[in-house]
């Protein structure tokens, strides 16, 4: 087997500094690592190759059992490994809050003796290129150091104890007694500047507990399942830059859907529909400061001819994401090409403004101030998205087989239109609320005819199909029907019979072909965690409780979860860790408690199910339905709207914003 295949993807942990981030495995091998940020070249590679694609291992050179766990709410790592003859306790960390990227390990004696293996492999540009390396001095500070150059990047190792070329690398072997401690540190600069100096270890790993833990008590949220919460909102956190705002949707590239196979993408960069489901699961667990800062993004990111709207950016706002295959990688598990860039980036998906105003919406809910900017870009993209809404697209799961009427990207033009009237109706912003008001309730009538199964009860996958698709799951959740509607329930009934495998779900139906896409896939996390939040705003939540309960079993042993989960063979599958996962769980948890909170479960009379306002990430008590935009036509009387998801379903007055 070439490369980590051995290694499975849920036996690796997330390093973080809110710019980067590292996959560190449990023996102790840093295996992915792009700096400086984390759409940039990796500089270790060694998980989509072998050792010799670059890595920083670090841990016991006989077999060992190995315990990890984060310190308090950070990311900062602590790995104890016992062997036969001794224990030692490994601490990994990237300080978060200095401008630096840093990744400091430091390994402490705890008892008897262990023998440590010590592996220094770099190869810039993943895996491809081997810099020249070289012994000396570094910083006035330093008494020696390594450093490893190519081009534009530099990385220089530091440590108590540095390694020895060998063969291309740098190897050590050594023994750790109880007591003794040894430190390293590698530092990424760009090759022009000089070395910088060697950072305060101590402090600065307090320093990054303290102010991870301060941020995760901001935490709101009270229900079911809430460390696993907590760690997630820290996960998606770490996957947000700290300067630029830009949310990435995963901080790895071509992690198989499909072991062996050619469903391998790119997922480090900003996904405007991602992010917007991450902003609305921060907003719903007491997050307004990361609201501002994506916002803020946001307007930079889509700035110019509304026309040239993308689905996703780089990290900064870039546009261009060229989409390349790295030849000279054998793929984690064999599964080839490797991507970097993203091909669907050229890709019209008609949901994506959908996601964007929604989440916008929400933070005008939660007390965003006034950007008056970002409520014209809304307007102006609202307007372009009005005069093509009726094209056929790539969908929510940038299908790269023909374009279709999407049944979910048509629901979110819906949404789009909505959020863009309330703006107007609740929030006293300007704008053409007749014209919108009068394509919302168009685009509705379209869907109830075109997207709906009347023979089989229930809305399908696109117009031309009677397939259906998991993305369906969220109609009741971004409020286009009540929950209670019985083409909601029919509609939950469907997904769960034709996509449910091995107690999981599946987005859809790969042999339909709809995805152009040759093999299989396994089971999408987000879509169980959807159909546990459509359960429970239903009314189900025996059934949302029980697969709750089925899926937090899923997370590693550090509170990470992968895109798509094995179950005949019990492993993680695709990009890790995905935002995607995460955000949809925390929404799920919201809904279930939401849900618990109000007794709907029970279906007491004249008792309406609670609900959720957006994709399954937020679930305010309160929520929103589909009075604004029922047709006159529809035989269905939706319950009436909480206009702020107060628990106790009290109105306020709005407060006025232009976000």
């Amino acid at each position: 087997m070439p490369g980590h295949e051995s290694t499975p993807i849920e036996e690796y942990a997330l390093l973080g500094d809110t710019e980067t981030a590292a996959l560190v495995s449990r023996q102790g091998s840093i295996d992915w690592l792009c700096l400086p940020r984390f759409d940039s070249p990796a500089c270790f590679a060694a998980l989509l190759g072998t050792p010799e694609h670059g890595r920083w291992l670090l841990g016991p050179r006989d077999e060992a059992r190995s315990t990890r766990r984060y310190l308090d709410h950070s990311f900062v790592l602590e790995t104890v490994h016992e062997t036969a003859t001794g224990a030692v306790k490994v601490t990994d960390l990237m300080p978060i809050g200095d401008g630096r990227a840093d990744i400091v390990r430091s390994v402490e004696g705890l008892h008897g003796v262990v023998a440590m293996r010590h592996e220094w492999v770099v190869r810039f540009e993943y895996g491809q290129v081997r810099p020249w390396v070289s012994r000396g001095t570094g910083h006035r500070l330093d008494s020696d150091v390594i450093r490893a150059v190519a081009g534009p990047d530099m990385l220089v190792l530091r440590g108590t104890r540095l390694p020895s070329a060998h063969d291309g690398r740098h190897v050590d072997e050594f023994e750790v007694r109880a007591g003794e401690t040894h430190t390293f540190s590698t530092t990424w600069f760009p090759s022009y500047e000089p070395v910088p100096p060697p950072i305060d270890i101590d402090s600065r790993t307090e320093e990054t507990i303290r102010v991870s833990t301060h941020w995760a008590s901001r935490c709101d949220y009270e229900g079911p399942h809430r460390d696993l919460v907590v760690r997630s909102l820290l996960t998606l956190r770490a996957l947000t830059h700290s300067r630029f705002g830009g949310i990435v949707a995963a901080p790895t590239t071509s992690l198989p859907e499909d072991f062996g196979g050619e469903r391998n993408w790119d997922y480090r960069y900003c996904w405007l529909r991602d992010a917007s489901l991450t902003l609305e699961a921060l907003l719903a667990s007491g997050y307004v400061d990361e609201a501002r800062l994506w916002r803020n993004w946001l307007v930079r990111a889509v700035a110019g001819d509304p026309e040239d709207l993308q689905i996703m950016y780089a990290v900064d706002g870039a546009r261009r994401l060229p989409e390349r295959t790295l030849e000279h990688l054998p793929g984690y598990a064999g599964s080839v090409p490797v991507r970097v860039g993203n091909g669907a980036v050229e890709q019209r998906q008609s949901d994506v403004l959908g996601e964007v105003m929604i989440a916008l919406d929400e933070a005008r809910r939660r007390g965003l101030e006034v950007l008056p900017q970002a409520w014209a870009m809304q307007r102006v993209l609202v307007d372009e998205l009005a005069r093509h809404w009726d094209a056929p697209d790539n969908g929510l799961w940038e299908i790269r087989g023909p374009r279709r009427h999407f049944t979910h990207s048509r629901v979110m033009v819906w949404a789009a239109l909505d959020r863009a009237v309330r703006g107007v109706e609740e929030w006293g912003l300007e704008g053409p609320v007749d014209r919108w008001r009068e394509l919302r309730d168009r685009v509705r009538e379209e869907i109830l005819a075109k997207g709906y199964d009347a023979d089989r009860g229930t809305f399908t996958q696109h117009y031309d199909t009677r397939e259906v698709d998991a993305s369906l799951l969220l109609i009741p959740l971004v409020g286009f029907l009540p929950p209670d509607d019985p083409r909601v329930l029919g509609t939950i009934a469907a997904v769960e019979q034709d996509l449910m495998r091995d107690g999981f779900l599946l987005r859809y139906r790969t042999q339909s072909g709809v995805d152009g896409l040759a093999g299989d896939e396994h089971p999408f996390l987000a879509c169980s965690w959807w159909l546990v939040s459509a359960y429970a705003v239903s009314g189900q939540v025996d059934k949302a409780t029980a697969l709750m309960d089925r899926l937090v079993t899923l997370f590693n042993d550090v509170g990470l979860v992968s895109e798509e989960y094995d179950p005949a063979n019990g492993r993680m599958v695709g990009n890790f860790p995905q935002a995607f996962s995460h955000l949809a769980f925390i929404g799920a948890a919201h809904a279930l408690a939401a849900a618990t909170r109000t007794g709907a479960a029970k279906g007491a009379p004249g008792e309406p199910p609670a609900q959720t306002p957006a994709n399954g990430s937020v679930a305010s008590p309160g929520g929103t339905t589909a009075s604004e935009g029922t047709a006159a036509s529809d035989p269905v009387t939706p319950e009436p709207a909480l206009r702020n998801g107060d628990a106790d379903g009290a109105d306020r007055a709005p407060e006025r914003s232009g976000s």
